[in-house]
């Protein structure tokens, strides 16, 4: 069962990722499907996806894919100009320490765990940390993140870093992708993930490291991140809600309050609290789906109506006039998208 998603626990999925998904084959709308999310999710940067949407992205790829090694090969293959912008400004660090923190600081942007390094004497180890509450991760997920640091390493210092061994919660089997990638002993069906480094390869100093450009960087994605973790009103997180329930049918006030999980007299008292209603919070749900639905020109107005929950195009067409002050096919021709 769903519930209001906190400021913890959302992320945004920058283009980054879906690129790197459709350059292995797989269809994101397709993805988004299986995960029973908007189909439009990758055309939409602003979006926030809950950890337990991303949790259903990544099993939807493992289970399309049919492939257990596909999160390190989106890792690999992708170029480091087309990296998210947490392992491109890590690149830029003073060695593989610093690029590690950098990389654990910067990707809660566009994914609600956190990289955990823990020194010790000789090694360094790597695990991960979702928030509370939240079920096993996805086993892509987990190799995601230990690919990401390994790659930073790699491409940062110009070696092949091989780390001294690898513990996946992933059952045992052989897989060579994973032998040939991370280079190390690899204990599968282990009770948790952790990645060991040598203290002697993080300390390694990185190619490109240029102060100037971190000092460039680092504002902004600072601003970002306190931007993602800002308190979420509770009217944007219903209307989070009903466009998630628009893809399924059309949304009800009972079934808002169970997914809510509220009783529907509590809820509308808390919308009225607000100074808004259901009806004013679905039709602003329904203007901004539109808007995304409209940007794919591949679909028809009558399909657009449809997936928003009107009964005809002609209800669709007189709601979004009242809303834009333009026609459906007026918007798309001012936009561009015809």
């Amino acid at each position: 069962m769903s519930h209001l998603q906190t400021s913890a626990e959302r992320c945004k999925l920058p283009r980054v990722f879906w690129q790197s998904i459709e350059q292995l084959g797989l269809d994101p709308s397709l993805i988004q499907l299986h995960a029973q999310l908007p189909h439009d999710l990758h055309l939409n940067e602003s979006a926030f996806v809950s950890t337990q949407q991303l949790f259903a992205v990544w099993n939807a790829i493992e289970m399309l894919s049919a492939d257990p090694a596909f999160a390190i090969k989106m890792v690999r293959d992708t170029p480091s100009a087309k990296h998210k912008l947490a392992f491109l400004t890590a690149l830029y660090a003073a060695d593989f320490r610093d690029g590690l923190a950098r990389l654990a600081r910067f990707q809660r942007l566009c994914s609600p765990d956190k990289l955990c390094i823990d020194e010790r004497e000789g090694t360094v180890s790597l695990t991960i940390q979702w928030p509370s509450g939240t079920g096993p991760a996805p086993y892509l997920s987990v190799e995601a993140c230990f690919a990401l640091a390994l790659e930073l390493g790699r491409r940062g210092t110009g070696k092949h870093i091989e780390p001294l061994s690898l513990s996946l919660r992933r059952p045992k089997q052989t897989l060579e992708t994973h032998s040939a990638y991370f280079a190390c002993p690899i204990l599968y069906g282990a009770a948790r993930d952790e990645l060991i480094l040598r203290t002697s390869d993080i300390g390694l100093p990185f190619l490109e490291h240029n102060p100037e450009v971190l000092h460039m960087m680092t504002p902004g994605l600072a601003a970002a991140i306190r931007a993602i973790e800002a308190p979420i009103g509770f009217c944007e997180q219903v209307i989070e809600v009903l466009k998630r329930a628009l893809a399924g049918g059309r949304p009800s006030l009972k079934s808002l309050a169970r997914e809510l999980l509220q009783s529907e007299r509590t809820l509308q008292r808390r919308l009225a609290s607000e100074g808004t209603t259901f009806i004013a919070l679905l039709n602003e749900a329904r203007r901004r789906m539109g808007l995304h639905l409209l940007a794919d020109p591949g679909l028809e107005l009558k399909e657009v109506a449809y997936l928003l929950g009107y009964e005809d195009a002609n209800s669709f067409h007189r709601a979004f006039r009242k809303w834009e002050k333009l026609s459906p096919s007026q918007w798309r021709r001012f936009h561009g998208f015809m």
